[in-house]
């Protein structure tokens, strides 16, 4: 039998094998990542119920009034919350759709950074809703366990180049991250989705990796590939999503894919569906110079970027108004 495009992987050889157990978990990623860029990875050591408890927890928030919402309110990037009508996805990759049906609290590296021009922007402090006064203990430690993930995960890709474990990892002495807790109502919360409006419109991600843990749904996670269009992701209650965004496509020459997708809106047979996903985007430490692998590891020579001026130019894109 061939192997699913979106495959399972199990991180445990690679954080507990010998070096036949991790050259062929590394061959299994690579093929998955030149394919639709995405992976279901078990074995990551993210217990369910801390990820149950973040949710439950930020339901409640999403659910208070939208004046006591709106005193949290901020830009794409930023911060807070992102109401109904701040973001379209769709524009980053020039699709024009409706803005994205959902709403987010957003949370980032908050660590004071030695260049004050630089700490101002990518790392001002976070903004904790004050009704819901548990949730920042548990995101924290959700986010702990998300950036040693995310660690884990580039020394892995490294390898998986046959450039190293350090190849990527080596750029994460300060790195920045954004999470998005996103909030998938109902029709009854949305209203009827208008012609080619989305939940999220479609796009590929802007970092490194991205790790999402997410809930299976009608109106949920759907993956693009050249060969077969969109598909609905595999889903897996064990596992968490980890996908490649455009700087690790353009890191590797486009020999990785960055994993485009979408969630489709609120299915019209079960109008009130509601979902929550708990999404990492990870990146590295600002002012890295992400320059493609030569070949043969890299397919394509893009021309050299600063990390979080890119970045920048792509949370740009996605504002509303």
């Amino acid at each position: 039998m061939s192997e699913p495009r979106v495959p399972t992987i199990d991180l445990a050889p690679w954080l507990t094998g010998d070096a036949e157990a991790r050259t062929a978990l590394a061959r299994t990623v690579d093929r998955a990542l030149c394919g639709a860029g995405f992976l279901l990875v078990t074995g990551h050591g993210v217990d369910a119920g801390l990820r149950a408890a973040v949710r439950e927890a930020a339901r409640e928030f999403f659910v208070l009034p939208a004046e006591v919402k709106r005193a949290y309110e901020a830009r794409v990037g930023g911060r807070g919350w992102l109401g109904p009508g701040a973001e379209a996805n769709g524009y980053a990759e020039g699709t024009r759709t409706p803005p994205d049906l959902k709403e987010s609290l957003t949370f980032a590296t908050d660590e004071p950074f030695p260049d004050p021009v630089v700490n101002a922007e990518w790392y001002a402090p976070n903004v904790w809703p004050a009704e819901v006064p548990r949730l920042r203990a548990l995101c924290e430690e959700y986010l702990g366990k998300m950036a040693a993930l995310e660690k884990e995960l580039l020394s892995l890709l490294g390898y998986a180049l046959g450039l190293g474990p350090g190849f990527f990892s080596r750029h994460m002495e300060r790195p920045t991250y954004g999470f998005n807790i996103n909030w998938y109502p109902g029709t009854e919360v949305v209203g009827e989705p208008r012609p080619g409006q989305f939940r999220i419109g479609p796009h590929t991600d802007f970092g490194t990796v991205t790790i999402l843990d997410r809930q299976a749904g009608k109106g949920g996670l759907q993956v693009h590939t050249d060969a077969g269009g969109w598909a609905d992701a595999p889903y897996d209650p064990a596992a968490l999503t980890v996908n490649i965004g455009d700087l690790m496509a353009r890191w590797t020459g486009d020999r990785w894919r960055s994993g485009r997708h979408r969630v489709l809106p609120p299915p019209a047979d079960e109008p009130t569906e509601e979902l929550m996903s708990l999404v990492y985007f990870g990146e590295c430490t600002p002012g890295t110079r992400v320059e493609s692998v030569p070949a043969p590891v890299g397919r394509v020579a893009y021309p050299p970027v600063d990390s979080h001026v890119y970045l920048r130019e792509k949370l740009n894109s996605i504002t509303v108004g």
